[in-house]
């Protein structure tokens, strides 16, 4: 789980995004008592495709965005791109460093 707080004081704005439609969205928020907001890339899944996380699951071909963190600066450029191995969880130890060095 996201250590929220050690983001917050480097300065770093958490966002999530995936391709589920917005009602999932909330209510996935709402169980877990996310501190940051989580974005829907339903119905046209254009940022998970522009981020090269979009995945095709299944015979349907059911899109899904792949564990993915970005790491953007002000100016909006990706300093960082972590994909995250299916059913892992992905320590904040290496983000945090990242986001520590770029704001030096």
């Amino acid at each position: 789980m996201v250590d929220h707080g050690k983001f917050e004081a480097l300065h770093v704005q958490l966002l999530a995004i995936s391709a589920s439609n917005p009602f999932s969205q909330k209510l996935f928020a709402a169980s877990l008592h996310l501190l940051y907001p989580l974005l829907s890339d339903h119905p046209d899944f254009k940022v998970i495709q522009d981020y090269g996380v979009l995945n095709l699951h299944g015979e349907t071909n059911h899109p899904v965005a792949k564990g993915a963190y970005f790491l953007i600066d002000k100016h909006g450029m990706i300093r960082g791109k972590w994909i995250r191995p299916p059913g892992e969880v992905f320590p904040n130890d290496e983000l945090l460093q990242a986001a520590h060095e770029l704001g030096e």
